[in-house]
Formats: C-alpha cells, structure tokens, sequence
C-alpha cells in the first residue's frame, strides 16, 4: 500500500473556535481520537503479541518494508520501536471504506501517553499526545482495629492512601504504634484518565487523624506560594525530625536501661529501638544532617551516624547494605535512604538498631519531641484562622453526611 494512496484518506478538521455550526438550530459535535477526527474512522484496539515488531505490524496493514522504515524513521522522535513489548496496547483508525483503509497507528506508551502516527490529513506526521487527567474529590473516614491498611480497605478506599496520611503525619504520629480505637477523616483528589481509569491518589486536601485521644488536624494553607499543612493553632506538620525511620514494620524492642541480649545471653542498656522488617526494606534519615560515619561496627554491623546539628544525632545500625552515594562527609536531606534493613552484627535478624543522642546522651526516639518547623506568619493569622475554621467545618458536615448514609462506614464519597 502506497502512502501517497493513503493520503487520499477523508479527513476533517477541528476548528480552532469549537465545534462547526451547521445551521443555527443545529450544533454538529465531532468525534477526535488522540487528536484526530475521526467522523469517518473506526478506532481499533489490539495488542503486540509476542516477538512482535513495529515492521510486522505495519506490514499487516499493507506497507512495504520500506514505506515501514521511512515511517518509523519519521516518528523517531516520539516513538522508539526498540520499546514495544508483549501485552502492550496500539490502536488503528480506519475509513469505513470496502478496504477498511488505515490511516493512523497509536502506541500506547502508558496509561497517558500516546504516539501517533498520523496520514489522515494532507501529509504524514508523528507527534506524542497525552491524554487528559480529571481530578474528582473523594471523602473516607473509619476506625483503626488491626492497621491503618486494613482500616481503608474497610473503609472502601484506596489502601495507598494510608502511606499518604503517614507521610503527612509523619512528624507528629508513629504509625508503628497506631492503637484500636484510633481514627481517621480524610479528603482527596483521585486522579482519572478516560473519567474510568483510576491513576491513583493525586493529593490530600485535608485530613483529621485521632491517635490515642489525641485530635490532630491537617489544615492546608499558602504560604511563601508553597502550600503546607499547619494545626490549628498555625504550628506546621513537618518537624525538624520524622517520627520513624522506615515505614510500617513492627516494633520488636524499644529502649531500655537492662534489656537481657539474645546473643550476649546477659542484661545491658538497649538504648534504641528496634525495628523488625524484611532484608533490604529502605530506611531513611529522620532529619537532614551531615554522615560523620560509615563502617562495620562488630556489635553493630553496617552503622551510619548522622550529625544533624550541635544538639542531635542518630545512629542506624544493622543494616544489610549502605545506600547510594552514602559517605563520611556526605549531606542528607531528610526521608532520603541512607542503607538498608539487614541483620549484619550482633543480631538474631533481619532488623533496624535506631538511636538518637541529644547533646551526646542517648534518648528514647519515641518520646523525643522535635521542634517544628516555621508556622504561620503572624501577618497572616487572619487569613489563616478563617481557612482552618472553614476547613474543620467542611469536614464536620462530611462526617455526618458519611454517618448518615454509611452506618457501618461503606465505600469512598466522590464529591
């Protein structure tokens, strides 16, 4: 099949002020796939089968071997073949003709992104084509009796949402010590694509997390044209420290003044606490800092220490290897991965010794307070106070909405 036959393709084109206006009673609406019109093409979906290549599947539409290469050759910049693999989408739009003529091939390289190959108009192009995302607001509360995990899936919603409300309460909540009874409020942005597709969780807008009595509001607010997440009472949610070092594994030994050692088979101080977690789970530095070590220690197997100012250090021990770029010396930034889980040392298993020293004597992490970081400006309390006050009330008219029409806590509310 030659592409000047193709070129005879029937097109349409897409008015640059909307739709055509066939009368004024009358509004023709057209139809475009990935940026095509397509009033007179059927679209068709199929999928690379295996061994697969971009020359087999044109040459199943008609083209020759070198009308194929001058194709791809043409749509380099938008579309590698070396790329295809097995079980991926592409799709063709045909003229309702005898011959169900081709006269585009899109490969789909994820849920958003397209490249298309295009003859349907007066020449050959090639370009990337992104589909749009919707964002629709969804509410979820529920009542923690086992994990926060199994509280949302109870709940009906997204379970990753849970890594979303601990990294946001990261600094004021151990989720290793979430108690039955504790309970969440939270309001989210799903993201969307073809307005059926979930991509996933795009944002928290606000969230009421109750641990152990305790109320803890995350109200958001501009501030410096960043938006953060503040209290009430306008103290910002990040701190100075995290509250764990690694995400969501038990506590196995918490700090102690004579704790009997496994292996020592005597009692000794147990200054830490331990994390027990599977080989290779990343763990992370709670604040940013400085290394100012990095060795195998025979108690302590792989230990990094962290300087993160005159008055606090922290040390992370056990750990089956170091992570990357990590040195004596070397700048971190808090969250980053500074080694991982292991059993290296002194240990019955895999998992994390963590100690932190406050002016060069051992404290409890889990009671440490860390300092939090700036609040809001006092120039805008004003504003501040009348957001966290409409905020708080928006999510006291949707717990009692959830109650009313979800007794026993059903699926998430789209908003």
């Amino acid at each position: 099949m030659g592409l000047l036959a193709l070129l005879l393709c029937v097109s349409c084109k897409e008015s640059a002020s909307g739709p055509v206006t066939a009368s004024n009673e009358e509004e023709i609406q057209h139809v475009y796939y990935y940026g095509i019109c397509a009033d007179t093409l059927d679209l068709n979906e199929y999928r690379v089968k295996r061994g697969e290549t971009p020359s087999s599947i044109f040459s199943r539409f008609g083209f020759s071997a070198s009308e194929t290469g001058r194709i791809i050759q043409m749509a380099s910049d938008v579309f590698n073949p070396r790329r295809l693999q097995a079980g991926a989408s592409y799709f063709t739009l045909n003229r309702r003709d005898s011959a169900a003529t081709v006269c585009a091939v899109i490969f789909a390289k994820s849920r958003l992104d397209y490249a298309v190959i295009d003859w349907s108009g007066d020449s050959l192009r090639a370009y990337e084509f992104k589909k749009p995302v919707v964002y629709k607001r969804q509410y979820a509360e529920g009542t923690i009796t086992s994990s926060l995990w199994d509280a949302m899936i109870s709940s009906g919603a997204n379970p990753v949402l849970a890594m979303d409300l601990a990294n946001l309460y990261a600094w004021q909540i151990d989720f290793f010590d979430v108690q039955p009874g504790d309970s969440y409020q939270v309001l989210y942005d799903v993201a969307y694509v073809d307005d059926t597709v979930a991509l996933g969780i795009n944002d928290i807008r606000s969230a009421i997390f109750t641990h152990q009595g305790k109320v803890f509001p995350a109200i958001p607010f501009v501030q410096d044209s960043v938006r953060m997440f503040f209290d009430t009472s306008g103290n910002s949610l990040r701190k100075a420290f995290l509250k764990a070092p690694l995400d969501y594994y038990r506590i196995s030994s918490k700090f102690s003044n004579a704790r009997f050692h496994p292996i020592l088979k005597r009692y000794r101080p147990h200054h830490g606490v331990d994390y027990a977690a599977p080989t290779g789970t990343p763990v992370k530095s709670i604040g940013d800092g400085k290394v100012i070590a990095r060795k195998y220690d025979r108690g302590g197997g792989n230990t990094v220490k962290i300087r993160h100012n005159s008055t606090y250090t922290t040390v992370y021990m056990h750990l089956s290897r170091f992570g990357k770029d990590i040195a004596v010396g070397t700048r971190v930034h808090q969250g980053q991965v500074i080694g991982y889980v292991g059993s290296t040392g002194l240990s019955t298993g895999p998992h994390l010794d963590f100690r932190v020293y406050k002016n060069g004597r051992a404290i409890n992490p889990l009671t440490m307070e860390a300092p939090p970081d700036v609040p809001v400006k006092s120039e805008l309390r004003p504003a501040f106070d009348s957001v966290w006050r409409e905020v708080m009330a928006g999510m006291d008219s949707l717990h009692r909405a959830w109650v009313a029409s979800r007794p026993d806590a059903g699926p998430a509310t789209e908003l």
